[in-house]
């Protein structure tokens, strides 16, 4: 009788398999074996680098190994953005993603190369922030109804509104408002929120959309008039100022800022449901609550669907793009 044996390339296909399936297994079973880093599409300082700082200290305390926050600013966000686009799909590499470079950026630059539903792995939702419709004292403006009545008062166009740059958040914000309440304030962007608050605090601006940790100081320090809030609740963080919404003409205004936690394409689903329980965890954390709310920001209940919630997001700010007549560029 005579046996034949494999060929010895076949054998070392075989092995090599093996191999990487033992490898595949160790890596579910020991993840995370080193440090994260958690990418920030803005420069520090800002609302979500500021959310990033506080959750990497407790991801950290749970995953057992360093956070660490990577700041890749520029574009809106979008660097950062597709810096974790075209990372390895391993868990090592996160993105702290916000509404700007996930939802609106795409909508509105042909530049932006890379969808924010399709090319990334939601991991789930962390908070959101109102933005404050504020005005300069020198406005005369001391309400959103004495807004609205010297608005419509008033010639087109007569009244700016001043936010962070063309297509953010706090642009499309002041276009819902215009539409809420039929009126026409001009939109005048500017590069960044330090001379946005710096012109509204002068009076060279009339009123101004900022996230409310941008704002808050400068409204209780009397430097600027807050008219309201863009959510339908009050902040916890700031219970006086009322929401645009409680004022006549103002019912549909309803807008904020949200930040989630975002992974590579495909990231496999052991080291997916890792983060996820991770980031749960985190957000029942008394300390990042109360740090969170300090700063004006109210964190989502844990288990939140984030899929489904950008899908509705998607929806929303395609209508307002629309509204404020922005062509992708």
């Amino acid at each position: 009788m005579s046996f034949s044996f494999p060929k010895r390339s076949l054998v070392l296909g075989i092995l090599g398999a093996c191999s990487l399936l033992q490898a595949s297994i160790s890596h579910a079973d020991t993840y995370p074996s080193r440090s994260l880093t958690l990418v920030v599409g803005y420069p520090a300082g800002g609302s979500v680098d500021l959310t990033a700082r506080l959750l990497a200290e407790e991801l950290s305390s749970r995953l057992g190994q360093s956070v660490v926050v990577e700041n890749a600013g520029g574009a809106g966000g979008t660097i950062g953005a597709q810096r974790v686009q075209r990372a390895a799909a391993d868990g090592y590499t996160l993105l702290l993603g916000s509404t700007n470079e996930m939802i609106i950026a795409g909508m509105i630059n042909k530049a932006v190369r890379y969808d924010g539903q399709k090319d990334f792995t939601p991991i789930g939702m962390i908070a959101s922030q109102p933005l404050l419709l504020a005005a300069s004292k020198g406005s005369g403006i001391r309400s959103a109804a004495d807004y609205a009545q010297k608005l419509r008062a008033a010639k087109p166009e007569a009244f700016s509104f001043g936010s962070s740059g063309v297509g953010t958040t706090l642009h499309l914000a002041g276009e819902m408002v215009n539409a809420s309440t039929g009126t026409t304030a001009m939109h005048v962007p500017y590069r960044g929120v330090p001379p946005l608050v710096s012109d509204l605090m002068s009076g060279q601006l009339d009123t101004a959309y900022l996230v409310l940790s941008s704002g808050l100081s400068q409204a209780r320090a009397g430097a600027i008039v807050p008219l309201g809030i863009t959510e339908t609740h009050a902040s916890p963080a700031a219970p006086e100022i009322p929401p645009l919404a409680d004022t006549p003409g103002f019912e549909k205004v309803d807008i904020n800022v949200w930040f989630g936690l975002y992974g590579p394409k495909d990231l496999p689903e052991s080291v997916t449901s890792t983060l996820r329980q991770a980031l749960d965890s985190s957000l029942q954390s008394a300390n990042l609550q109360e740090k969170m709310q300090s700063n004006g920001a109210t964190l989502y209940a844990p288990g939140m669907n984030a899929a489904e919630f950008q899908a509705k997001e998607v929806d929303k700010y395609a209508r307002l793009v629309e509204l404020a007549k922005l062509q992708a560029e």
